[in-house]
């Protein structure tokens, strides 16, 4: 399998295929933070660096039998400004047509989101080689409207999964893949990804029992503080967005 990972971070991918005991013979990878990329080249010495996303040809890699990909999402979340994909003059880009063109005439963007239409454009790029190329994209949980954008350029529409079914961590996410899909009534084309069994993993499961910690790991009570009003505000707002505080041990709260 030949393997390209956008946004690779410190290569989770491969540890997913590893632990699914895929075989790997090429995994090109898509990074800028040093440190992400040093964790990788640690872990999985092999793996061929190509820099930042804005600059690949995916046409100069032949063959690929799957795209990976969690593109930045700050821009998406309900824990952030909520400005979607758009330049820094306001203007929302809804087609990857349009942010080509935008981006060929220098525009300046906002934020980090827009780099979705990089993995639109590699992923028609891949495809001109192999058009059955498998894909997996994960993002946030976002407004409809952005939603319905990503799921309309990407082809489908997306399974949403709370990575609490699976982890002590209350995690909503978007996943896009053709790897496994149906089809509505309709016709329309969905991500048909089941919903993982619920583990129970709480947070007392996952603490470590040495109790000896440097102090530099703790939160201070100033920033418990602020998350726990950021809380209260995006509750009244009624988005649900917030981290789950409980005092005086907290064990069975799912952070």
């Amino acid at each position: 399998m030949r393997v390209l990972s956008l946004f690779d971070g410190m290569s989770c991918g491969q540890i997913a295929l590893r632990q699914l005991g895929i075989k790997v013979d090429t995994y090109y990878a898509s990074e800028v933070d040093k440190f992400a990329i040093a964790q990788t080249m640690l872990n999985f010495p092999d793996t061929i660096q190509l820099g930042d996303v804005r600059n690949i040809d995916a046409r100069t890699l032949g063959h690929i039998d799957l795209l990976l990909g969690g593109s930045p999402c700050q821009s998406f979340s309900f824990a952030g400004k909520r400005a979607g994909m758009s330049t820094k003059q306001n203007e929302e880009i809804y087609t990857l047509e349009r942010y080509l063109e935008l981006k060929q005439a220098g525009f300046e963007f906002e934020g980090q989101s827009y780099l979705f239409w990089e993995y639109v454009r590699i992923l028609q790029e891949l495809r001109e080689s192999n058009p059955d190329v498998y894909f997996l994209l994960e993002n946030v949980e976002m407004g409809k409207k952005w939603e319905k954008v990503l799921s309309e350029a990407i082809g489908l529409q997306g399974v949403h999964i709370n990575s609490a079914l699976v982890s002590a961590q209350i995690r909503k996410r978007i996943y896009w893949t053709n790897i496994r899909t149906a089809r509505t009534l309709l016709g329309d084309c969905y991500t048909d990804i089941p919903q993982p069994e619920d583990r129970g993993i709480l947070l007392r499961d996952i603490l470590e029992d040495d109790a000896d910690v440097d102090e530099k790991y703790y939160l201070s009570d100033e920033v418990v503080q602020k998350l726990l009003e950021h809380k209260r505000r995006n509750a009244e707002a009624g988005n649900g967005f917030g981290a789950v505080f409980h005092s005086g041990g907290g064990e069975d709260a799912r952070t």
